[in-house]
């Protein structure tokens, strides 16, 4: 019969059955679940990515923006089209997860693989922000648009949002394979609906139907004059501004590397055909909405909603039911996806950490798999952490945007590094193109990020900045203290485990005779020391007679009860000094058992404060002294007792 504790049947009933190791295998996912549940993030990050680029453009040069908008998104596709190449490779050769951590590691050392670490961490974090935000802002949209000027639901933005992270948390801890049957589905979803938006709009296109947004709106972002020259005017700060903004369309296409042990073997194959997939993919909708708004001029709003795609489903399926209908499809399923591609981080972020612990780099507790062998501990740190994020900004996708990027292209930095290093050193086929392209690919990134810290430096990109190296400092140190320990252990000498005393004594601490005593008296005896000692430390006279009339007069024990005055009231001063003496000969060793009594509720806590982890805690340093704390279910006793039985010792 297994006793179950009150919170073990709650975590029983709440996540289901517990799986055994065994059932590893079975957690794998098969491609098309894999695009569903890692692509997600990418995926859906088309849903704000033009949006973005609009941000940056519009309030400078107006209506060019939507002009401009174009050779943006095409430099952006052709950093997508670098990255693909890049991962690609990094899945082929890399088919244990991690993505850019191991290819940073085996190629430049655990130290420096730090750095993508602390990247991939960060991104994990923000992204789970942004996508709920944005998924929030994809329901807001709907209400705007189907009710016209209604914003009643304003203010829900940011308890939506924190109850979609708790629930995206509640799925994971459940096991991959549920989230993967839960998460899956509307990815695809989206794929359709966006498809069906960019269909219509093209037939309306074509026919001269398509109408266009109204760009003196009430609440529109404020509309910049467009000048002459070079892009409409637009600065060159402005335009690489909007590149940086437009490259959180990018975000996500790590997780396949990151999550690649998740795959069905064989995984580098299972791997690289759905991250083919999945660029593709995010190239047509990325390509798709930034053209629908350049013919449409659909135009960001300054609280965030209704949003450029919410606009742009609108505009092409028009007014009417049907119209209604195709909006609400568009918008629902724009709102899951991105809600699910939160869902990406809760599966990369805890395998990665769990993997960088491995390097003892981070806690070990993060490499423990939990009740549904989900890496519980990661999981619950991920939705702390980005909950506290979602609450510092309001939810606000426009500043958790300038919090993003950064730390994802400094991945794709080390990763494209790291293969253009691993390439140098070895005569292959191809050599000189996969060089080509990982160089291009790191390259190109740590441009991204320098022109991100420096465009959004003042909106929030600082944190980031300033984050990094004391993440990596941290790491470091973490990893520190554990080599620290190892190498104490290497130095000890042979046979330390052997005992140096020749004699052993023991002592019992006790308050009073009873039941928790005897237990620690019983199991006093089976140490088979060379002497044992019951000790009473003295503050109350009165009390230590009383105690050892009764000692002597019991026929229970035969062990000696040693009375040792405290008059200060200092208890663990007076044991301290008492094992000191016992101890001063170097020939013998000690033992004191403190026996701590138990009570399961809040009253008997409070009537009978333990003194145990004190007592410990006052000998724990003293040479030759051991301390063993014995509990004793008091609570328990006592209803034995009650019913009319004898309560057991043992």
């Amino acid at each position: 019969m297994t006793l179950d504790r009150p919170m073990y049947r709650v975590k029983r009933r709440l996540l289901g059955k517990p799986l055994t190791t065994q059932h590893i295998r079975d957690e794998k996912l098969g491609n098309r679940t894999a695009l569903g549940v890692l692509a997600s993030d990418c995926i859906s990050s088309s849903a704000y990515g033009s949006e973005q680029i609009l941000r940056a453009l519009v309030p400078v040069i107006g209506a060019a923006a939507f002009t401009v908008v174009m050779p943006v998104t095409g430099a952006i596709l052709l950093v997508l089209l670098l990255l693909t190449l890049c991962y690609s490779d990094v899945v082929t050769i890399y088919t244990r997860a991690g993505g850019s951590y191991v290819v940073a590691r085996e190629n430049f050392g655990p130290n420096v693989a730090q750095i993508a670490a602390v990247a991939l961490l960060v991104d994990y974090i923000v992204t789970v922000a942004v996508q709920v935000s944005a998924g929030t802002n994809a329901l807001i949209s709907l209400a705007h648009l189907v009710g016209n000027s209604w914003t009643g639901l304003d203010h829900l933005q940011v308890p939506v949002s924190v109850a979609v992270i708790l629930l995206l948390a509640y799925g994971n801890l459940r096991g991959v394979r549920e989230a993967g049957r839960m998460f899956a589905l509307p990815a695809y979803l989206f794929m359709a609906s966006i498809g069906l938006v960019l269909l219509v709009a093209a037939v309306r296109g074509l026919t001269g139907g398509l109408p266009q947004a109204d760009l003196r709106a009430p609440g529109v972002v404020p509309l910049g004059t467009p000048g002459d020259g070079w892009l409409q005017g637009a600065s060159l700060f402005i335009v690489l501004r909007s590149f940086a903004n437009g490259g959180s369309s990018l975000t996500g296409l790590e997780a396949i590397s990151n999550g690649i042990s998740t795959f069905r073997e064989p995984q580098g194959r299972n791997a690289r055909h759905t991250l083919i997939t999945m660029s593709v993919v995010l190239a047509v909708l990325v390509l798709g909405v930034s053209t629908l708004a350049h013919f449409t001029h659909a135009v960001p709003y300054t609280d965030g909603t209704p949003t450029v795609i919410a606009q742009e489903a609108h505009l092409a399926f028009g007014q009417g039911p049907l119209g209604t209908a195709g909006l609400v499809l568009v918008q629902l399923a724009t709102a899951l996806v991105l809600y699910t591609g939160a869902n990406t981080p809760f599966t990369g972020f805890p395998i990665l950490a769990s993997f960088v612990a491995e390097d003892r780099f981070l806690p070990r507790l993060l490499t423990r798999r939990g009740h549904r062998l989900a890496f519980s501990n990661g999981i619950i740190a991920l939705t702390v952490v980005s909950l506290a994020l979602l609450l510092a900004t309001g939810a606000s996708v426009e500043k958790l945007v300038a919090l993003y990027a950064i730390g994802v292209f400094t991945a794709f930095t080390m990763a494209g590094a790291g293969l253009t290093a691993y390439h140098l050193r070895r005569r292959e086929r191809w050599r000189r193109s996969k060089i080509t392209v990982n160089l291009l690919a790191a390259t190109v990134s740590a441009a991204v990020v320098l022109i991100f810290a420096f465009t959004k430096f003042a909106e929030g990109a600082w944190l980031v900045v300033v984050v990094f190296p004391l993440g990596v400092w941290a790491l470091i140190r973490i990893n520190r203290e554990y080599r620290h320990e190892a190498a104490a252990l290497q130095r000890l000498p042979p046979g330390a485990d052997r005992p140096r005393a020749r004699r052993h004594r023991v002592f019992v601490l006790v308050d009073t005779l009873d039941l928790a005593t005897l237990k620690a008296l019983r199991y006093a005896h089976e140490l088979r020391p060379d002497d044992i000692q019951a000790v009473h430390l003295a503050i109350d006279e009165a009390h230590a007679r009383r105690l050892s009339a009764v000692w002597e007069s019991t026929s229970a024990t035969s062990v000696p009860l040693e009375l040792v005055a405290c008059p200060d009231r200092r208890l663990r001063n007076a044991m301290r000094e008492l094992a000191v003496r016992t101890t001063r000969d170097g020939e013998t060793s000690l033992t004191v058992l403190v026996p701590r009594r138990l009570y399961a509720g809040a009253l008997g806590k409070l009537l009978h404060r333990g003194t145990g982890e004190a007592m410990a805690k006052a000998l724990v340093h003293l040479p030759h002294v051991a301390v063993t704390i014995l509990p004793f279910d008091a609570s328990r006793a006592l209803r034995t007792l009650e019913s009319g039985h004898l309560p057991q010792v043992d």
